[in-house]
């Protein structure tokens, strides 16, 4: 498979480093949602050992149709329920923790802001609580991962970094933004206690790839129109987000979280992985190119019905990581878009999804 790199003659080494993961014991919540899927098997493929605590996967899902638990191991199991949340990491015995389990839609958010404050602001306190009743020594690192919308969204033109003020419209926005206050007053508060722990949030853009299924997304919902040949309805195609491939910010929080583990204190804090300022597209750009991609009369329209809040411009600065991590996007937005189409292409003619799954990862790994 080849890739055209979305930034020529930046990365000319490898982002991410499989040595390093070869044998590491990683825990992951989250493990059967479309993120978590994904990075379970790159995980995999670079020979960690995986356990994985989450809510039963929803049908379809990258988890099911990629066989992601045929190589690891994973419990079934809600971040609200900090006993059975603290049993599972303290069986797992981590190197690592990625915390990635969320109600992570904004429309749901206002249909179930409880059960979204629950699950995003609780369950992360849960997370942390965990990890610092288990002071076994041997966990060192944790990632959570947050959303890009955690920021006061001024509708501003330029990108935000990581320490702008921290707020949000809609309960999901906000809650993500409580979720980074939570993880500051831990590190803060805990972080020095015996033995450290370090622990850094990621915030990324709005990620595209194969095996999302989630309603109210908008690959997966032109999925769903194009395959079932019926236009594609878009709520707000002027509106610009930050697009990247699901494995540009997976990469950026495997790099983040090798450095927690080797230079600790420096990298605990906040970072931002978005995407090149060819990233940065209109809903109805995106749509148009998928379409394109998928032929066969695919096609969309506006929906004109009323809808609930959603910020119309979002930026993230990623320079931090681009110079404290060597982080970058390798990918263009057309790569991106292709990726993705290849995937549902390949799964609806019967592929072996798991297999075609590790074949993008080691594409893209070698880029």
């Amino acid at each position: 498979m080849r890739l055209a790199k979305g930034e020529r003659g930046l990365v000319a080494k490898k982002v991410v480093d499989p040595h390093f993961w070869r044998g590491k014991r990683v825990f992951m919540t989250g493990h059967t949602g479309f993120k978590g899927g994904w990075l379970c098997l790159w995980l995999e493929s670079m020979g960690a050992s995986v356990f994985g605590y989450a809510l039963v996967a929803q049908s379809p899902s990258l988890f099911g149709q990629a066989r992601v638990g045929q190589g690891m191991a994973h419990m079934l199991g809600d971040v609200c329920n900090l006993n059975a949340l603290s049993k599972a990491l303290a069986e797992a015995r981590p190197d690592i923790v990625f915390h990635l389990a969320a109600q992570s839609l904004v429309r749901p958010s206002y249909a179930d802001p409880v059960r979204t404050y629950a699950t995003n602001v609780m369950g992360t306190v849960n997370l942390l609580e965990a990890v610092r009743q288990s002071n076994q020594g041997q966990l060192c690192a944790v990632v959570v991962v947050t959303t890009d919308k955690c920021y006061q969204n001024n509708e501003w033109l330029w990108g935000y970094r990581e320490d702008e003020p921290l707020g949000g419209h809609d309960p999901y926005s906000s809650s993500k933004a409580c979720a980074e206050l939570v993880t500051a007053a831990y590190r803060a508060s805990f972080a020095m206690s015996q033995p450290a722990v370090a622990i850094a949030t990621a915030r990324a853009g709005n990620v595209i790839g194969g095996g999302d299924w989630a309603k109210d997304r908008l690959v997966p919902d032109a999925i769903a129109a194009f395959s079932n040949k019926i236009s594609l309805r878009i709520r707000s195609p002027s509106a610009i987000r930050p697009w990247q491939h699901v494995l540009e910010p997976l990469a950026g929080y495997l790099m983040l979280a090798q450095r927690l583990v080797e230079d600790g204190g420096p990298f605990a804090q906040a970072w931002n992985f978005g995407p090149s300022t060819s990233g940065e597209r209109t809903v109805g750009d995106v749509a148009s190119i998928l379409a394109e991609f998928w032929g066969r009369g695919a096609k969309w329209q506006i929906d004109g019905d009323e809808h609930v809040h959603e910020a119309q411009f979002l930026k993230l600065d990623s320079s931090k990581a681009r110079a404290l991590l060597e982080w970058r996007p390798r990918l263009a937005l057309a790569d991106a878009l292709r990726l993705t189409t290849d995937w549902y292409m390949a799964h609806y003619k019967g592929a072996a999804m798991r297999q075609f799954t590790l074949d993008q990862i080691a594409a893209y790994a070698e880029l």
